[in-house]
């Protein structure tokens, strides 16, 4: 064992030449391109040079020596000179003020390493070899180490584009001799000696420095580069931040040990199982991780995103089509909400009237949002503008607002959750508009902030505008279906006439025979009921007007209706004004039919179906009301009211499109508010008998301003 131990100076002696050979060979190789390293060439050569004579000292004299500290001190701060530099070469340390003091701070512990053990060896001899100066140096050098270690990372990471080609190189060599550092005195610190194994490694560190800038200096060679992305250099400073506490924790237990004097035992422990507990409760917090990607973000890098990884990532969201992804609308939401953090987000999107509505909703299902999100006034300013509203902006009344504060409902203020909007435009057209929830760390929306969501947001209308073009040509391929479906009934109608035709040329033979006409009556009145029939199914779908409109008394048409219905299920009348509306008696019958028939289907069969009739200034407004499962935005928007899309089995899907279109023939309105697992309200607004000519007047009105226009 003796004999093993002797080795280990041979061994250290032979690694420090090494380093210093390698360090005197790269810095005269260097000198010849030191322009490749614009100002900072000469102080890098510096650092070359002293670690060259640091390692010449310590094969002469050990490292341990009072002129080997001294050494390792005029090294570690040409180490700092070179890193100041660098930065000074891409125009840093006028900008990132903490650059200078980080430096001075960093020098001084530098100074105060020799300067400590030069106070233990000449002027207290005394306690030379004392395990409290020994931890105090140790602990000066470990502080000296890591502070550099964050320096380093901080000249790489914030630096621009073009810097980094040549700074890749020292960041690399100074971070591989400080991780070694940390990691020798931090064995040297709990093992309360200094272990020379480890310590004779030393110069093989110093021969990688150098080489490692050799490389860099090579001409046309970039066979490495060093390019950390930001969730590499998260984890690295979540390392130095766990690695700092670390430390910080073994030099306050050891300094309770020392001050606590009967109690230190019961100081040493309570401290670390508070610290212990403190850090189990603290680290896994969302709050504090999103705290720190804004505290790097901001002053680590000169950009707060990672512009690759969060467009791969949104890809990777929008694009996922597996049978268990979510819909579309939701996909669209959380891709842009992944961006800033936020946990939730709306997606509103236009209806027909250019209104937008709640079309879907991820991960907030506490918003309450009305059934008209956004009024014609605030689309039609998204449209123009293009701008990202920050909500925080508005409800302080900051200034600067571009007119936002006058369009945006007061829902919105008051939902405290909301942090901003981004409007969904595709080719100068609004697709929609996405509402994110305020993240965990709060903060301010900057420039960057506003460029990405804005380029995101184009993105997400090109997809929502690629699916709605699906959807329309689907629905076309549809009534391509229908029609050729009317084939067959113009078929039907061809044979009904070729019926009569025979029956007229038969007539004009045996019109005399009795048994002849009573047949023929039959066959007339069959054929007339088909016929009738028929035609009186297709008139429903024509040019969306009604042939004729007349006052309808809703009150005795709802009562009827109700009382159709009372012996299958309860509907039961809770309000009824008086109200005659200008309509047709048929077709009002027919919508309200559907929408109890529906409300009845959708409900238990001891939950009532309810009906309200109310007078609201020109119109009258109709609802029915359930209690049953409900329908989601997304079925509302993109399935309620198409054709030929039903979710009953053996259903038409024509019910509710059919509702609407008679409606509108009337003049009127239908809406819908439902929530899965709620019920679901429908409302039709029908015109007044009374103010009818005055909304014609209107409607005239309007007809000529757009013509003239």
């Amino acid at each position: 064992m003796g004999a093993a131990l002797d080795i280990w100076p041979s061994v250290s002696a032979a690694s420090h030449v090494a380093g210093a050979c390698a360090g005197i060979t790269v810095a005269i190789s260097v000198w010849g391109q030191r322009h490749r390293y614009m100002g900072a060439g000469w102080a890098i050569i510096t650092a070359l040079g002293m670690t060259a004579l640091w390692c010449l000292t310590v094969a002469v004299e050990g490292e341990l020596s009072l002129i080997g500290q001294a050494m390792m001190g005029l090294r570690n701060l040409a180490y700092l000179l070179a890193i100041y530099r660098m930065f000074a070469t891409d125009g840093r340390h006028t900008s990132l003020a903490q650059v200078g003091p980080v430096v001075a701070a960093l020098a001084l512990v530098d100074i105060l390493v020799p300067a400590v053990q030069f106070v233990e060896q000449r002027l207290v001899p005394a306690h030379a070899g004392g395990q409290g100066l020994y931890q105090i140096n140790i602990m000066l050098a470990m502080l000296g180490v890591v502070g550099s270690l964050v320096l380093v990372h901080n000249l790489y990471a914030s630096a621009s584009n073009s810097a980094r080609h040549f700074l890749r190189w020292p960041a690399l060599a100074l971070a591989a001799v400080w991780v070694f550092e940390l990691n020798l005195y931090t064995v040297a610190y709990l093992g309360h000696h200094w272990p020379y194994e480890l310590a004779a490694l030393h110069g093989v560190l110093d021969v990688s420095f150098a080489g490692i800038l050799a490389l860099g200096a090579l001409r046309g060679r970039e066979p490495f580069r060093l390019m950390p992305s930001r969730r590499v250099t998260f984890q690295s400073f979540s390392l130095l931040v766990i690695g700092a506490y670390f430390v910080a924790m073994v030099g306050i237990a050891q300094w309770l040990s020392y001050a606590g004097g009967d109690y230190a035992r019961w100081l040493e422990f309570g401290f670390v199982i508070a610290g212990t507990v403190a850090a189990a409760l603290l680290l896994p917090s969302p709050r504090l991780r999103g705290w720190l990607k804004v505290m790097l973000a901001k002053h680590f890098f000169q950009h707060r995103y990672d512009y690759r990884e969060e467009w791969l990532r949104f890809a990777r969201t929008i694009g996922r089509a597996s049978a268990e992804a979510a819909p579309l609308f939701e996909r669209a939401v959380q891709a842009m909400a992944d961006i800033t953090d936020s946990p939730s987000g709306l997606l509103l999107m236009p209806d027909e009237q250019g209104e937008l509505v709640l079309a879907a909703r991820w991960q907030w299902p506490t918003a309450d949002v009305p059934a008209r999100a956004l009024d014609l006034a605030a689309a039609n300013f998204l449209a123009a503008h293009d701008h990202i509203i920050s909500f925080d902006a508005i409800r302080g009344a900051e200034t600067g607002l571009k007119g936002e504060g006058t369009v945006i409902p007061q829902w919105l203020r008051e939902e405290s959750r909301a942090w901003a909007m981004v409007p969904l435009r595709h080719f100068d057209r609004l697709v929609g508009a996405i509402i994110l929830a305020r993240p965990p760390h709060s903060r301010q929306l900057d420039w960057e902030d506003f460029d990405l969501l804005r380029v995101v947001g184009q993105q997400i209308a090109t997809h929502l505008a690629e699916q709605q073009s699906q959807q329309a040509l689907a629905d076309a391929a549809r009534f391509d279906d229908f029609h050729r479906r009317i084939a067959f009934v113009m078929h039907d109608i061809k044979n009904l006439a070729s019926q009569f035709s025979l029956l007229a040329r038969n007539a004009e033979r045996h019109a005399e025979n009795p048994a002849f006409r009573a047949d023929m009556l039959v066959t007339l009145r069959n054929s007339a009921d088909k016929l009738n029939h028929l035609v009186q199914r297709l008139s429903r779908y024509g040019s969306g007007s009604l042939d004729k409109v007349e006052p309808v008394e809703l009150g005795a048409l709802a009562k009827g209706l109700a009382e159709t219905f009372r012996a299958r299920h309860n509907v039961q009348i809770i309000e009824r004004d008086p109200c005659t509306v200008a309509g047709q008696r048929h077709a009002i019958e027919q919508v309200l039919t559907h929408l109890v028939q529906n409300g009845i289907d959708a409900s238990d069969t001891d939950q009532p179906v309810f009906v309200s009739i109310v007078a609201d200034g020109l119109y009258c407004r109709i609802e029915v009301v359930d209690s049953g499962h409900g329908m989601s935005p997304d079925f509302v928007r993109t399935r309620l009211f198409k054709p030929f899309d039903s979710s009953k089995q053996g259903g038409f899907g024509i019910g509710a499109y059919e509702a609407r279109e008679l409606v509108r023939a009337m003049h009127g309105r239908l809406d819908v508010e439902s929530r899965e697992g709620i019920g679901t309200r429908f409302i039709i607004r029908l015109p007044l008998h009374s103010a009818a000519e005055i909304l014609k007047t209107i409607d005239s009105a309007h007809d000529s301003e757009g013509k003239v226009a």
